[in-house]
């Protein structure tokens, strides 16, 4: 039995479906191989048919189209400006800073603070969270919690 590929990618699965395709195999036989390699949550069946009809229409590309939505809110500077607020005032909190910047929401203020900047909330501190060396010189580090020599 061969061995099961995790986590394949989209473009990747696209790509031997398009090969698969162009050499007349069938799309259940696509898909009963793709469960061979892949495992059967890589892709559906009908999501196999999708894909050939799409090629067999003409399609040559494998990756996603760009699609129109809403912009997304966070820009560079905007997480450069939250990044200084936090900087002067290390004992902030989510509302305290949602005032300081009205155009943006509660919660995508959270989410720039924890996912783009990457701090999470430590007694009443907010902190990276990978500390480096710098940060340890600069007084991150509290007492107890990361300095190992406590």
């Amino acid at each position: 039995m061969s061995v099961l590929i995790q986590n394949p990618t989209a473009c990747e699965i696209r790509c031997v479906i398009r090969f698969l395709n162009a050499k007349k195999v069938k799309p259940i036989e696509i898909y009963r191989q793709f469960c061979e390699v892949y495992a059967q949550n890589a892709m559906s069946d009908s999501m196999v048919r999708r894909w050939v009809r799409q090629f067999n229409e003409g399609r040559s590309e494998v990756r996603d189209e760009e699609r129109s939505g809403r912009p997304s809110l966070i820009t560079e500077e905007l997480v450069h400006a939250i990044d200084e607020k936090i900087k002067e005032n290390r004992k902030f909190t989510i509302s305290s800073l949602a005032m300081e910047f009205p155009q943006i929401s509660r919660s995508l203020m959270h989410e720039i603070v924890t996912e783009k900047l990457k701090f999470h909330k430590l007694c009443a501190r907010w902190l990276p969270k990978i500390l480096t060396e710098s940060h340890k010189q600069n007084g991150w580090v509290v007492r107890g919690v990361f300095d190992p020599l406590s």
